[in-house]
C-alpha cells in the first residue's frame, strides 16, 4: 500500500506539472494537499514519507486524534465545515482554516486565537455555484464579509476557496473556478489593509487539473492518493 500511495503522489504531481506548464505557470505555485478524512494514520504517515507536507482534514475531532500520532509530521489546514463552538480547538489545531464562511465564525476564531497569542490564517469559502447543499458566503456579499474580518487582528486572510459542484466532466467546473479568480483579483485590487489575496483553493481529484489552469494555489486531493474510501 506504501508504495501504491508513494506511485499515486508522484503521478499527480507529473500532473501538476502538466497542467502548469500549459497554463504557463511554475509547478512550484501549486501545492499539493492529501485530503485525509477517514484515512489511518498509518497511511498518512506513508503519505508524509513520500513528500507530502499538507494535510486536509474536514472534522476537529479527527484532527485532534490524527495529530498526537502524527506528532506535526506535516501542516494540517481545516477544509470542512467549522462550527463556532468548535474554534477554541481550531486554533490550536490548524495552520489555517480553508471554510470561514461567516462573520460570527471569524470572530470566535479571532478571540480564540487571540487567547493563545496567535495570528491564524484563513480563506474564505465562497459558493460560486449557489448550490444550497454548499456551505460558503455568496460571490455578492464576500467583499463586505472580508471588509469587516480584516479588523480583527488576530486573523489573517490569505485568499479563497470553493468547491465546484460535481460532474463526470472536468470541464464543467472551469467556469466557478474562473470566477472565483475574478473574484479574488478584484478584491484583490482594492489594497484591503490587512488582506492578502494570495490563495486559491479550488480543485480536487476530478478537476484539479482545470482548477490549476485557472490559477489554483492549493489542490485538494484525497481519493487519487489514497483510493476511495473504506
Amino acid at each position: 500500500m506504501g508504495t501504491d500511495i508513494a506511485a499515486n503522489i508522484e503521478k499527480i504531481k507529473q500532473r501538476i506539472a502538466a497542467a502548469c506548464s500549459r497554463a504557463g505557470r511554475d509547478p512550484h505555485s501549486v501545492e499539493l494537499m492529501a485530503v485525509t478524512k477517514t484515512v489511518s494514520t498509518e497511511r498518512i504517515l506513508q503519505a508524509v514519507d513520500a513528500g507530502i507536507t499538507l494535510l486536509g482534514e474536514n472534522y476537529v475531532q479527527e484532527a485532534r486524534e490524527k495529530q498526537e500520532l502524527l506528532g506535526g509530521s506535516a501542516r494540517m489546514h481545516l477544509i470542512g465545515h467549522l462550527q463556532t463552538n468548535k474554534a477554541k480547538y481550531a486554533v490550536r489545531l490548524f495552520d489555517c482554516v480553508h471554510s470561514v464562511d461567516r462573520l460570527e465564525l471569524a470572530q470566535e476564531l479571532n478571540k480564540r486565537a487571540k487567547a493563545v497569542n496567535r495570528i491564524l490564517d484563513i480563506l474564505i469559502e465562497v459558493n460560486v455555484s449557489g448550490e444550497q447543499t454548499k456551505n460558503g458566503v455568496s460571490p455578492a456579499q464576500v467583499r463586505e464579509l472580508i471588509g469587516r474580518i480584516a479588523g480583527l487582528e488576530n486573523l489573517s486572510v490569505r485568499g479563497l476557496m470553493t468547491m465546484a459542484p460535481y460532474s463526470d466532466d472536468p470541464e464543467t467546473s472551469r467556469p466557478y473556478f474562473q470566477a472565483l479568480r475574478q473574484l479574488r483579483d478584484d478584491i484583490a485590487r482594492e489594497e484591503i489593509p490587512r488582506v492578502q489575496m494570495a490563495e486559491l483553493s479550488m480543485g480536487m481529484t476530478d478537476d484539479f487539473e482545470v482548477a490549476i489552469e485557472e490559477g489554483s494555489t492549493i489542490v485538494r486531493i484525497g481519493r487519487a492518493i489514497f483510493g476511495a474510501r473504506q
